[in-house]
């Protein structure tokens, strides 16, 4: 797939942020600054927002759909080159605490500590908001639980569920086996905040190190249960996501009490997509995904540099395309819902 080629056509412009154009504007109107010298700058080197080398840090979880926006930035601008590290969301987070990169993209917005001490370094960050994301529940597609709860969610990964037949109370399968991706990872962070709220994730989870390993775990394990971030999973041009969807099954999920066959819903755009309870009351039929997630840019450039001018690509309209073109949703474009009349 030429993302580049798609794109082609569509303004630079930021939706909601400064358009490229005002960002090169500005950095034109600064020649007395000093040039960058952080993590991925070269010595001698000013960056400009789409040229120079700088250093960003990614959510591992989010490896497939940022490599996405990369590969297409860095060829709208050769002069661009960006050195991204994919790492679990602690690492991520101390990089830009400690100015090893200049912007990062992540699952969760900086908390008070981490605030205190950019403060401390004169630094303001700015966060965007550029998509949203949620967690896959896979499965061996032997399983044949695949309609889980969000109670039964919080069950399983506390263990007080230990056995898939107290799920269902089928017996085809033995002791639940619990995986993620890695130590420290945004999706077991999210589970325990969102998932278990305070209870403890049991013992007898343990991390694959990577997704890919995950997935290659629970395709040859009947009893797992994995936990990914959906865009591992949801572009269907994307030939690595096809061989994944081919080896698992991919869990329904509803929060919703005493829930009805087709109360179950997969992590779709149309359910990633926030609804309002206006809109929900109105079209009953729709949810909310319960373990949908937020991604955010944080920038802690002073200056419109090259983190600066990537971030606002990703939060722009080719970038938010890339989003909507892989399955998630796109944080800055409004979404429609169109309803159709059943059949008689």
């Amino acid at each position: 797939m030429n993302l580049t080629n798609l794109l082609a056509g569509f303004s630079p412009r930021a939706l909601g942020r400064p358009t490229m154009g005002t960002l090169l504007l500005v950095a034109c109107l600064l020649p007395a600054c000093h040039p960058d010298r952080s993590a991925g700058t070269s010595e001698d080197a000013t960056d400009t927002p789409t040229s120079g080398h700088v250093g960003i840090s990614v959510d591992e979880t989010f490896a497939p759909i940022l490599e996405s926006q990369v590969d297409t930035f860095q060829k709208l601008y050769p002069d661009a080159h960006l050195k991204v590290s994919y790492q679990p969301e602690d690492n991520v987070f101390l990089d830009l605490l400690n100015d090893k990169v200049k912007a990062i993209v992540v699952a969760r917005e900086l908390n008070a500590e981490e605030q205190a001490t950019l403060k401390k370094q004169d630094m303001l960050p700015i966060t965007t908001r550029v998509g949203i994301d949620g967690l896959a529940i896979v499965l061996h597609p032997s399983n044949p639980d695949t309609l889980l709860t969000v109670a039964q969610l919080r069950s399983i990964f506390s263990g007080q569920m230990a056995q898939w037949n107290q799920v269902s109370g089928q017996k085809k399968l033995g002791a639940i086996n619990v995986v993620f991706d890695a130590n420290r990872s945004s999706t077991s962070r999210f589970v325990r905040d969102s998932v278990l709220r305070g209870d403890k994730l049991t013992p007898k989870a343990f991390a694959a190190e990577s997704n890919p390993k995950l997935l290659d775990y629970v395709a040859s394990h009947p009893d797992a249960i994995g936990v990914v971030g959906v865009n591992w999973i949801s572009d269907a041009d994307d030939p690595n996501v096809r061989k994944f969807r081919r080896n698992v099954r991919v869990a329904s999920i509803t929060s919703r009490p005493n829930p009805k066959k087709d109360d179950y819903i997969q992590p779709d755009q149309v359910y990633l997509a926030p609804k309002s309870q206006e809109i929900l009351k109105k079209y009953p039929e729709l949810q909310n995904y319960p373990l949908q997630r937020t991604l955010y840019c944080i920038n802690r450039e002073a200056r419109p540099g090259l983190g600066s001018g990537f971030v606002s690509f990703v939060a722009g309209q080719k970038g938010q395309l890339i989003f909507q073109k892989s399955g998630l949703m796109p944080a800055n474009m409004p979404a429609r819902i169109v309803t159709t009349n059943k059949r008689q």
